[in-house]
């Protein structure tokens, strides 16, 4: 007990950044441990820990990369784990946490309201619990109709238990924009979802799943609860605008630029190179899953690719990468600069410098990460080009989940480059460098304002 209590006060001295990244790693590490017993591989021997510990950070990261074919390396139970950590990644540990502890009664305390509100990334404390209540509440319906919706297609293929089986645990994966599949004993290991190209179905429900993950939570309960664009607040229409900008531009290009591609779209019918047009731009807002084998499509296609993994989704959301908000807060920025005006205006809202700064430094951020990764990857694993390198490296950073190198056959250095980089991705590469400066700066001077000093720019 007296452990416990000495643990309960350390981490109460612990920022709300520091927990939260301390409770990703301890989730991580957790299943990890336990992907490694025996009983979670389909042939009953122990894991590679290494391999494992990869496994545990991409679902709970809820990127995709994989060292093993999900469907055929490990067991019913391995599959289990896996797709409770992706449910974790998800949703954030501490809105599990808050959810065990509604259920048992217990009261949330001011330290649990922050800790949310740093986990949902929300800006007021204000009806916190309630918000966390609607979110999980939201999702297992959101999840469970998806895995109906695609048991209905599963089962006559596959089953009734493995039908309905499949049919939840892609739900979850594409609603959590994971990329896990359970595919590979069906078309060949690392196939992913390549077998339903044609399958309007499928494809519909697994894009429609991957785009209410991406949208983010506040946005789906804000569509809920106002049903009229003119009434949704201003994150939200920003959020619905760049997210149809995107996916209706990435369709046209990925169209254009693959359509006479034999190795891609070129031999499928037009219903096929629709869906699957589709299908791949709604997937590289960070979901991971793969309709056509992307190892073949071309160079133009592929740097394409690299920017949608960048942007990602949308904030408070299941996905990664920058945020549509952030690059809509760049364009905005840029254009009014341009246009010579003093303050960025959105809907007729300005926006704060504190938000335009904000988004300097995350996409400042995301490039540096993205080269020094792409770097490191290329001399540490020279086997891969460096156009594998830097699309396994932005796909680990926007947690994205697709390959054109293979993870696989990454070496130990590697392995761990992409774990960093998974890590950094989903807890936020903002929240870890917060968390660790704020350990050895301190905060006393911040406010003292020191003479202007001029610059040249440009």
């Amino acid at each position: 007990m007296r452990i416990i209590d000495r643990n309960i006060k350390f981490l109460q001295k612990w920022s709300s950044v520091q927990i939260i990244t301390a409770g990703f790693l301890f989730i991580i590490l957790l299943g990890a441990s336990i992907l490694s017993l025996p009983i979670c591989s389909s042939n009953g021997t122990v894991t590679n820990f290494i391999d494992s510990l990869f496994t545990a950070t991409s679902a709970v990261c809820v990127t995709g990369l994989v060292a093993f074919d999900t469907a055929t390396h490990w067991s019913l139970f391995g599959k289990v784990v896996i797709i409770s950590l992706i449910q974790i990644g998800g949703l954030g540990f501490m809105t599990i946490a808050t959810m065990i502890s509604l259920i048992r009664g217990k009261k949330i305390n001011l330290k649990e309201r922050l800790l949310i509100q740093e986990s949902l990334n929300q800006i007021d404390l204000s009806g916190i619990v309630k918000l966390t209540k609607h979110v999980i509440l939201m999702v297992f319906i959101i999840e469970a109709i998806g895995g109906i919706l695609l048991s209905i297609n599963f089962i006559p293929r596959f089953g009734f238990v493995r039908g309905l089986m499949y049919g939840m645990f892609h739900s979850i994966s594409a609603f959590c924009n994971a990329g896990f599949d359970l595919m590979g004993s069906i078309s060949g290991e690392f196939s992913s979802l390549t077998y339903f190209y044609d399958n309007a179905f499928v494809m519909i429900v697994v894009s429609l799943l991957i785009i209410l993950g991406g949208l983010g939570y506040p946005v789906i309960l804000d569509v809920l609860g106002q049903r009229r664009f003119s009434k949704l607040t201003v994150h939200s229409k920003l959020v619905i605008i760049s997210t149809a900008i995107l996916l209706i531009g990435g369709f046209v290009f990925i169209f254009a630029i693959e359509y006479n591609n034999p190795n891609t779209l070129g031999n499928m019918n037009m219903k096929g190179k629709l869906l699957s047009s589709m299908f791949q731009t709604t997937t590289l807002r960070t979901a991971g899953f793969n309709s056509i084998d992307l190892s073949l499509t071309r160079e133009s296609t592929i740097f394409f690719m690299l920017i949608l993994m960048l942007i990602g989704a949308s904030p408070a959301s299941t996905g990664g990468g920058i945020k549509t908000t952030t690059m809509a807060v760049l364009v905005l920025t840029v254009k009014d600069f341009l246009c010579g005006k003093d303050q960025i205006h959105i809907f007729e809202r300005s926006v704060s410098s504190e938000n335009i700064k904000k988004a300097m430094v995350i996409f400042f951020i995301a490039i540096f990460i993205f080269i020094i990764g792409t770097l490191a990857l290329s001399v540490t694993n020279p086997q891969f080009s460096l156009i594998e390198c830097a699309f396994e490296v932005m796909s680990a950073y926007a947690t994205v989940g697709l390959s054109i190198g293979g993870s696989p056959n990454l070496n130990i250095v590697g392995k761990f480059i992409i774990m960093i980089l998974m890590f950094l991705g989903r807890v936020g590469s903002l929240t870890i460098f917060t968390a660790i400066l704020s350990i050895n700066i301190a905060k006393k001077d911040k406010n003292i304002k020191r003479p202007k000093g001029k610059i040249i720019i440009g």
